[in-house]
């Protein structure tokens, strides 16, 4: 049965853009920034729409839905679909597809909001909504789907969940944005590429309806960028390889592709090697503030927890509860200090940032680090002061700490984050270096 996100995009509507900026690599994060114009683009959608507005309104539910399951796929290490497809039924899956293709046309703000309420019941079901949410505001910025693949895309959001994520990283390679080139290789065929090679760390594999696998050409010279592949097309296999300390239940497995034929025009971005490949500077500015909103979700049901925690322990030579107490009382008031200023600084950059404020991309990586640090600190605070029932695995804060220690691993990493900012500071007057 069709869901209730089906009906803006049973009949879609195509309409061309305007003109997307060249781009120009940021030192050391792997991100553009915009010079002149060069490709289609067009502007953001107005915000925000009734479309966002009903969506929303429905977050609350999606969040205890999530909630009641997330211990058991987090010890199952189990892929949620029940809870993909409550968000998709909310309409929140496709959020941010644009108001020209029939759908609700969602801001970066909207989307941290999301993401951040999300984390609360479930990271993995909040960071697979994530990759498909990007992709989907990527398109309506940019373009950068052909028209006929990103049709076949959102026609099939009428049937049911339509996953899709941006497949990058590799074991050899590890993340792109530190360099190299891949070595998944897409050869020329007479229908146009065959795509060989092995993806890592492929969140919510399991679940995609599609894949941008990021390879490199056989030509030369060569060409890298992204070739667009159905999860379930013949030569494409998940091997499940995900056994991690948190998100267990986000299926990051491999994905290996054995000779994946795909059609000529299947690709988005393909540059020649050495000229490109960083994320566009608005799409990595969705990264650096939506990942970490989930994160602020995760730390906010941690705190949640211990609030509830310290309200209940009663000690018997206390004989009050441990809430009463002034130390705990500064803790926790630590904690909140914590998350209110991250939740603020990662909402009010996103706000920016959908109204057009270029200052406020620049400033998203390290937007990302402060807010990271935030709420892992917040839970680190929140184990420290509940002692050994923290740690124990059948309360949730052991699982909330486990989940909130991925937030580092994230590009762009802290150490490319400072470095950044430090060479910006310690660059000369005159030198463009730097963030």
């Amino acid at each position: 049965m069709p869901g209730k996100a089906a009906g803006a995009f049973a009949q879609v509507r195509l309409i061309p853009g305007a003109v997307l900026d060249n781009r120009l690599r940021l030192e050391g994060l792997g991100v553009m920034t915009t010079t002149q114009p060069t490709a289609p683009a067009s502007p953001p959608d107005p915000l925000p729409s009734s479309q966002v507005a009903a969506a929303l309104a429905r977050l609350p539910g999606v969040v205890a839905t999530l909630a009641a399951n997330a211990a058991q796929h987090d010890r199952e290490a189990s892929f949620p679909h029940e809870g993909v497809e409550a968000v998709h039924e909310a309409g929140l899956l496709t959020l941010t597809v644009a108001t020209r293709y029939g759908g609700p046309g969602a801001g970066l703000a909207e989307t941290v909001r999301v993401l951040r309420e999300l984390g609360r019941g479930d990271p993995s079901v909040a960071l697979v909504t994530a990759m498909t949410l990007f992709t989907h505001a990527e398109q309506a910025r940019l373009g950068t789907w052909p028209d006929r693949y990103y049709r076949r895309l959102l026609a099939e959001t009428a049937a049911g969940p339509a996953l899709v994520n941006a497949l990058r990283a590799e074991p050899d390679l590890g993340t792109p944005t530190r360099g190299g080139l891949p070595a998944t290789v897409a050869r020329r065929t007479a229908r146009g590429w065959s795509i060989t090679g092995r993806k890592i760390y492929s969140t919510g594999s399991v679940g995609l309806k599609w894949m941008v696998v990021w390879a490199a050409t056989d030509e030369n010279p060569v060409r890298v960028g992204g070739f667009i592949v159905r999860g379930d097309a013949p030569g494409v296999t998940v091997e499940p390889t995900w056994d991690h300390l948190g998100l267990r239940a986000s299926a990051s497995h491999d994905v290996v592709l054995t000779d994946v034929e795909v059609d000529e025009d299947a690709t988005t971005g393909l540059t020649e090697a050495g000229t490109g490949g960083g994320l566009p500077a608005v799409v990595a500015a969705w990264h650096a503030l939506g990942l970490p909103a989930l994160y602020l979700g995760v730390a906010e049901a941690a705190r949640d927890w211990l609030v509830k925690f310290l309200r209940e322990r009663t000690p018997s030579a206390l004989g009050a509860p441990l809430a009463t107490l002034a130390r705990f009382q500064a803790a926790v008031g630590e904690i909140e200090a914590r998350l209110i200023g991250a939740e603020e600084l990662i909402t009010g950059l996103a706000r920016r940032i959908d109204a057009g404020d270029e200052e406020a991309l620049a400033r998203a990586p390290v937007a990302k680090l402060l807010a990271t640090r935030a709420a892992i600190r917040a839970v680190e605070r929140a184990v420290a002061l509940t002692g050994n029932p923290g740690l124990t695995r059948g309360n949730p804060l052991e699982r909330h700490y486990r989940d909130v220690l991925c937030a580092r691993v994230h590009t762009p990493q802290d150490d490319s984050i400072l470095g950044a900012v430090g060479r910006s500071v310690l660059a000369p007057p005159d030198s463009t270096e730097g963030i």
